[in-house]
């Protein structure tokens, strides 16, 4: 579940604010709206998936591209201002059927054996001399 917030938290950062490494704001109470803002976006982005996900049998939201269904979905609502009213119900029942195309292949299993790594030392180690030996 970690990893899972993990995920989320890089969703928002690449794909809602397209690689930027900061915020445009340069007031706290710009930034609190800003942030409050890709939050909402992200959280509504996410409920959409769950949606499309609940169409498609056996999957779930987290087993679509994030990425992929972001730019699709905020496409689609861009042009929603251009349509007529009562065309805009039916153009939502197509975005569910447009879910198999952000499936996302398999996860391969992972296995990180576990090893012993030595300790770094503080001073350098002097290998010892096979002369220097024989003399003692």
């Amino acid at each position: 579940h970690r990893w899972e917030i993990e995920l989320g938290y890089r969703e928002m950062k690449h794909s809602l604010q397209q690689h930027r490494l900061t915020l445009r704001s340069k007031k706290a109470a710009g930034i609190r709206q800003e942030l409050w803002g890709v939050l909402l976006a992200y959280n509504l982005l996410r409920s959409q998936m769950v949606k499309m996900a609940a169409s498609l049998k056996g999957y779930t939201a987290s087993q679509l591209s994030f990425h992929m269904a972001s730019v699709y979905l905020i496409h689609e609502l861009s042009c929603m201002p251009y349509l007529s009213p009562g065309s805009i119900p039916k153009r939502v029942a197509e975005l569910d059927k447009q879910a198999g195309q952000f499936v996302l292949p398999e996860r391969r299993e992972r296995s990180y054996p576990r090893s012993v790594k030595a300790r770094p030392q503080k001073y350098a180690v002097q290998k010892a001399n096979k002369n220097n030996a024989s003399q003692a």
